[in-house]
């Protein structure tokens, strides 16, 4: 059975991108634009893996890592945080909310794949 990921990215042509590439590898893609709905999608769907976009409009990505993390049903799902922003200090930040993973936009997909296979389970 293929791995399911939901990929939190509100950008379109980035969710696009990132879709087109995780099911062009044999994974199952749900995307997600809407940052409220983050959390209910994910305990929908049970994903393997959550790909998610630190800056949306609204809610902070890194807010909603914390509360993944909180929920007893969500808690062992890896995130892999892909973000813009890449100051100093912003990778420790965001996976000390609980991010297993961490790529810095523009995101080349060799690199993306490497993360996305390294943090899924076998």
């Amino acid at each position: 059975m293929a791995k399911r990921i939901m990929v939190v990215e509100d950008n379109d042509l980035n969710r696009k991108l990132f879709c087109d590439v995780l099911s062009a590898n044999g994974y199952d893609v749900d995307p997600v634009a809407d940052g409220d709905l983050v959390l209910q999608t994910a305990r929908d769907t049970s994903p393997d893996l959550i790909i998610m976009d630190i800056q949306l409009p609204g809610i902070s990505g890194v807010d909603l890592i914390e509360a993944a993390k909180r929920e007893s049903a969500l808690e062992s799902i890896p995130v892999l945080a892909v973000t813009a922003f890449a100051a100093k200090g912003d990778e420790e930040r965001i996976r000390s909310a609980g991010a297993a993973g961490y790529l810095a936009k523009p995101v080349s997909i060799t690199p993306f794949m490497n993360a996305v296979n390294g943090l899924l389970p076998d």
